[in-house]
């Protein structure tokens, strides 16, 4: 009995001993020890909020609960999260995106941009079709940064047009404005336009004015689309046939057979990849579905759905501002020549078997995501 009554006693005096004290959160803090002493630190908003030393950990939920009320701070405190691969830098040094503004290499860098310009339009180009791209590049006012692909090696000739001196050209022989498109259009590079142009050498503008053809996209709530193409030259998909008693479509009936679902490609929800315009939200999905190793881009087009919420609705074809396809001989021609067959054989040929390999790992890629998920894939995932 003598020592149950000690022990009850033990343990009440060890229960207020306990109480009696203030409660201390601790927290760890990783890092280079000859940049940040290892200490620790009590977890209250001063001091994770002016402290490269005390790293307070939240999660999710409670990160997202503190931007919508004000909550407990000292339990609900914002810790800024730096970029994959800068996590050794203060957040504050961080600049997560960029741009392709010139600058100078002289003077206060706040004066280097006078002008800001707000779309970004890229073309691929030999310099055999530079008499054409001149003449787009009038259509397109001085809200665009103008940016050359060069196929063919050839940059300084370009500067017989004015224009040219003030564009930003990029030189790498016999490559697509796909393998272009991936490696110097990062979304966090191209953060500062609304909207990219991502167009072929060989078109015809006669009927298109860039800033009216954006007027009609911010009007009609598009998110990718396509100035429509001119009937009266050879069409290969019904949906960019121009409608001349339209401004917009975004609906059109294929031959029998070619579209289970009217609402998706290439009844719906498509754009060729002749001569998309993206804006800054979808481009940020889309460059992500350009493949790495596939540089012509064929299948892309059947896709694009997949970046657009509600795409039947939010991509289309232009109707009134439109284009011409010219049909001249461009990059196929950079090919080479083999087995008896002209160089744009081969390139024919590479451009057919990447659309069958890109519509495979499509499809194998979601029926292993929702395999994984536990769904079953729905028919209207097919491409």
């Amino acid at each position: 009995m003598r020592f149950l009554f000690m022990m009850a006693s033990g343990i009440m005096l060890g229960f207020f001993v306990g109480v009696s004290f203030p409660s201390m959160r601790i927290t760890t803090v990783s890092g280079p020890s000859n940049v940040y002493p290892l200490i620790t630190d009590t977890c209250n908003e001063t001091s994770c909020k002016t402290s490269l030393n005390c790293k307070c950990i939240t999660d999710k939920s409670q990160e997202e609960k503190k931007s919508a009320s004000n909550l407990d701070q000292t339990s609900q405190i914002y810790v800024p999260k730096n970029p994959r691969g800068a996590e050794l830098l203060a957040p504050g040094i961080v600049q997560a995106e960029s741009d392709l503004y010139l600058r100078r290499l002289w003077g206060n860098p706040s004066e280097d941009i006078p002008f800001k310009q707000k779309y970004l339009v890229a073309f691929t180009v030999g310099h055999a079709q530079r008499l054409n791209i001149d003449t787009v590049v009038k259509k397109f006012s001085s809200n665009f940064t103008i940016l050359l692909f060069h196929y063919d090696g050839i940059t300084t000739e370009w500067n017989e047009f004015e224009w040219s001196k003030q564009a930003i050209h990029v030189s790498v022989p016999k490559q697509t404005k796909w393998w272009y498109a991936k490696r110097f259009l990062h979304p966090d590079i191209v953060a500062s336009y609304d909207y990219i142009f991502l167009w072929d050498e060989d078109l015809g503008v006669e009927h298109f004015d860039a800033e009216e053809y954006i007027k009609l996209v911010r009007k009609h709530g598009l998110e990718i689309s396509q100035p429509a193409v001119e009937p009266n030259v050879h069409i290969l998909w019904e949906m960019t046939r121009r409608r001349s008693d339209q401004e917009v479509h975004r609906l059109t009936e294929e031959k029998p057979g070619w579209c289970e679902d009217p609402k998706l490609p290439p009844c719906g929800a498509f754009v060729e990849i002749q001569a998309p315009v993206f804006s800054k939200k979808a481009w940020r999905c889309v460059w992500h579905l350009i493949q790495n190793d596939l540089v012509h881009g064929w299948g892309l087009d059947f896709a694009l759905w997949k970046c657009i919420e509600r795409a039947a609705e939010k991509m289309g074809v232009v109707d009134a501002q439109w284009i011409v396809h010219q049909r001249l001989p461009s990059l196929g021609n950079q090919g080479e020549a083999m087995d008896g067959r002209a160089p744009w054989q081969g390139v024919r040929e590479r451009c057919d078997y990447e659309w069958k390999l890109f519509r495979g790992r499509l499809e194998s890629a979601e029926k292993a995501y929702l395999k994984s998920k536990g769904a079953a894939l729905p028919n209207s995932s097919r491409t």
